[in-house]
């Protein structure tokens, strides 16, 4: 495989019930919609696909829809890869403001390691981050197609037969915004973090 040669797939198109129906995709944290930082640290992925309303971006991406809308993740993952020509494709959720070009390397170079589908974060809680991964587009395809119709499907249901590493996410990379508190406890570290670094991260 050739290092670093990918799509990505990034899925906005929840309801955001715990943000009161909030279009989250565009919370701003650290001065960029949530959705511009994502597309920030996958900016050099062959294609990037955004499933979901079309919004106003920092950079282009290719817009689709799941269907029906508002499907859930595996209906949108379907959507984005009727798009994906690479052989790997990076999954991502379009609420994490602290993901960064490492962190998605990280995940690329770990299939490198033979016989892996997929690499994923894991959480200090141990708890799998399936939209902070990549996946060889090809079984990922397959086992998409193993579940049939996609709408209300949980994800886990498409991975679980993947042959798949697991990486800690020792920067929190995969902390998403699901709640109030999470994005005002986000809003807080990239302060903090600009006041240490003297930019956003």
């Amino acid at each position: 495989m050739e290092r670093h040669a990918y799509d990505a797939v990034v899925l906005a198109g929840g309801a955001a019930r715990r943000l009161g129906g909030e279009d989250k995709p565009a919370l701003v944290v650290g001065g960029m919609t949530l959705l511009d930082r994502v597309l920030a640290a996958c900016a050099d992925a062959a294609t990037t696909v955004v499933v979901g309303p079309e919004r106003a971006t920092a950079r282009g991406v290719r817009w689709v829809r799941e269907e029906p809308p508002g499907g859930g993740p595996v209906a949108g993952l379907a959507a984005g890869l009727t798009r994906v020509t690479a052989e790997v494709t990076v999954l991502l959720a379009a609420d994490l403001p602290f993901l960064d070009a490492a962190t998605v390397r990280r995940l690329l170079d770990a299939l490198d390691a033979p016989d892996v589908d997929a690499a994923v974060l894991v959480d200090p809680d141990g708890r799998e981050q399936l939209l902070t991964a990549a996946y060889r587009t090809g079984p990922l395809r397959a086992a998409l197609g193993a579940v049939g119709d996609p709408d209300g499907v949980r994800l886990r249901a498409v991975t679980s037969a993947l042959r798949t590493v697991r990486l800690p996410d020792t920067a929190a990379a995969a902390a998403d915004c699901d709640t109030w508190e999470d994005v005002e406890r986000a809003r807080k570290r990239a302060a903090n973090d600009a006041d240490t670094h003297g930019a956003p991260p």
